[in-house]
């Protein structure tokens, strides 16, 4: 797992919002996945500041009905991207850029606080191997089986470092997950086939940060570990951009 220096990661912080280099080492395209309880609205901050160094950024509006179908919905935005494209996670998204990561197109792998699971491997499993988390407390089914957390926890254990109206905002408009989604095994773990890159939220309180610190190791990804809660898109758009315009620029 190779480790970004702080320098590194001020360095490409201050860079946003200058044009890229027209280089052909450059993957141009972004597409940004997001992840369960919220929607991709939570990558509009991120998607600004990439847009403004001159790349092709596209938000996946996923389903959350099956792992298949976000799969669909993210391959279908993917096909339609022209050259090359780095391939963006947060959280549940992860699994799905997993999925979708072995596409000739992809160039490189962004996780952010998400998950990253090997072939066979369900989220149902890999967080059941610990204590439940604060925010997996906060969890509740509806009568038919989709998950979304107590809009009186959100703004808490989802994302304690925004403004309470911002996290308030957010809560309320939460995208539930079909549970049975967590059960579904992944199928490709493209990790194992493409470069890798991941963002550790050290005050995460829905993903263990030990459990991130995990994948990330595992995929030896090069690794930024942002003191932040489960929502970095959300509350720290510079460092979580600067990571990913890193991944594009290195391909």
């Amino acid at each position: 797992m190779k480790m970004l220096t702080v320098s590194a990661v001020l360095a490409a912080i201050s860079a946003i919002g200058s044009p890229i280099a027209a280089t052909a080492a450059t993957a141009h395209n972004v597409v940004l996945v997001p992840g369960a309880f919220t929607d991709r609205s939570s990558w509009d901050q991120v998607a600004h500041l990439l847009r403004k160094k001159g790349f092709k950024v596209t938000e996946v509006d996923i389903p959350l009905t099956s792992l298949e179908a976000d799969v669909a919905a993210t391959r279908k935005v993917l096909d339609a991207q022209h050259g090359g494209a780095v391939l963006v996670g947060h959280s549940w998204g992860g699994v799905v850029i997993g999925e979708v990561g072995d596409s000739p197109k992809v160039k490189a792998l962004v996780y952010v606080a998400a998950f990253a699971p090997d072939k066979g491997e369900t989220l149902q499993a890999l967080t059941s191997s610990g204590p439940p988390t604060e925010g997996l407390k906060a969890v509740r089914p509806n009568e038919k089986g989709f998950l979304s957390i107590d809009p009186a926890a959100y703004a808490h254990v989802f994302v304690g470092d925004v403004p309470e109206a911002q996290g308030g905002a957010l809560a309320a408009k939460q995208k539930p997950i079909n549970g049975a989604a967590f059960a579904t095994p992944a199928t490709v773990a493209a990790w194992r086939l493409k470069p890798t890159y991941y963002a550790i939220s050290a005050n995460d309180l829905m993903v263990p940060p030990q459990a991130e610190a995990f994948f990330a190791q595992r995929m030896k990804a090069t690794t930024v570990t942002l003191q932040s809660s489960h929502a970095s898109p959300v509350s720290h758009p510079k460092e979580v951009a600067a990571l990913i315009e890193e991944a594009a620029k290195r391909q």
